[in-house]
């Protein structure tokens, strides 16, 4: 990547054709600047990587022995306490404690393009950025000054990087496929989210092979992952067209107790009516009535390995990444008959 030269106030006035107190203003809320232009100045100060603290300059020029975490997903839904979604909860903690053991500290920093941002956030040694999707403006920002960075989950946008960690998402998707299939199930129907990320797309692709080896034609859904449970009981109606599915995949907890929800509204419950499962664990998973089937995706061995393969990058050593962790289906009454 190449080196991201120092930018000036004064740049982002030139490039902007405003004076520097104008930026000033703009950029520290002050003076009475239309919003446009207000608007304007900071969208070009963001492009050019400005950065207004000297200190920050001085900081980006060696290590300081802490990195950053982005946790997209969180960032989408704008909202950082989803109820009943621990994962990030779990992953963040375990990629702090991490982060001790090589000598680092750990920092939280909100969506880096929208900002305001903190100038410190671009004088940190690293980032991990979670669940990026294609082509994500934040790696490519990260990317345009330089900054090292490593993803939990592929960009689908990179084919190439190398720098990630990731369940194994497909694998997953097939070991809850096959355990459904145990179960009686042949007719599956899936339901995804629409985040373009690489946990979708995978977990999608597995879910089209599987169909496709055993014959049966797939039945493929998708709903906002912001929308939660109450995308799960929108979907109901849909799911139900083609008459009730010997089983359902949800991806998200929340999509699963929604969907569960409104079967049951309409007098069909899980395991008796059909058979119900999700490819990550939440409280809501585990609270439902029966409780829900899921995937563990192990976000605190996650975290170790992401922690891990950033620190080794930002010692300047070349490390082997696309590194891939097992998840862990944990089987409850949900997908089960006669229990």
């Amino acid at each position: 990547m190449a080196a991201h030269r120092n930018v000036t106030i004064k740049d982002v006035a030139a490039r902007a054709g405003v004076s520097i107190t104008a930026v000033s203003h703009a950029l520290n809320d002050k003076g009475t600047l239309a919003e446009e232009t207000r608007r304007r100045i900071r969208e070009i100060a963001t492009s050019m990587g400005y950065q207004a603290d000297a200190l920050a300059r001085g900081l980006r020029r060696s290590r300081i022995g802490v990195i950053g975490i982005v946790l997209r997903p969180l960032d989408a839904l704008e909202d950082y306490s989803p109820p009943g979604v621990d994962y990030f909860l779990r992953f963040a903690g375990a990629a702090a404690v991490s982060a001790l053991g090589h000598g680092l500290s750990l920092m939280q920093v909100a969506d880096l393009v929208k900002g305001p941002v903190t100038p410190l956030a671009f004088s940190l040694d690293g980032y991990v950025v979670t669940d990026p999707v294609r082509d994500d403006p934040v790696v490519d920002l990260l990317e345009s000054r330089s900054i090292p960075y490593v993803t939990l989950g592929r960009d689908p946008g990179k084919p190439q990087a190398a720098n990630w960690v990731a369940s194994d998402d497909a694998a997953a998707t097939r070991t809850a496929l096959d355990h459904l299939a145990e179960h009686g199930a042949h007719d599956v129907a899936f339901v995804g989210g629409t985040d373009d990320n690489s946990w979708n797309a995978d977990a999608e692709e597995a879910y089209l092979h599987w169909c496709a080896a055993r014959g049966s034609t797939p039945r493929l859904f998708r709903s906002p992952e912001r929308l939660g449970e109450t995308g799960g009981r929108e979907l109901v109606p849909r799911l139900l067209d083609g008459g009730v599915p010997d089983a359902i995949y949800s991806l998200t907890g929340r999509h699963a107790a929604g969907i569960q929800e409104a079967m049951r509204e309409r007098g069909y419950t899980a395991p008796e009516h059909y058979l119900l499962a999700c490819g990550t664990d939440a409280e809501q998973t585990r609270t439902a009535e029966p409780p829900i089937t899921a995937i563990d995706l192990r976000p605190e061995v996650l975290a170790r390995e992401t922690v891990a393969l950033l620190a080794q990058i930002t010692r300047g050593e070349s490390p082997a990444g696309r590194r891939l962790v097992a998840s862990e289906l944990i089987v409850r009454r949900s997908s089960q008959r006669g229990r």
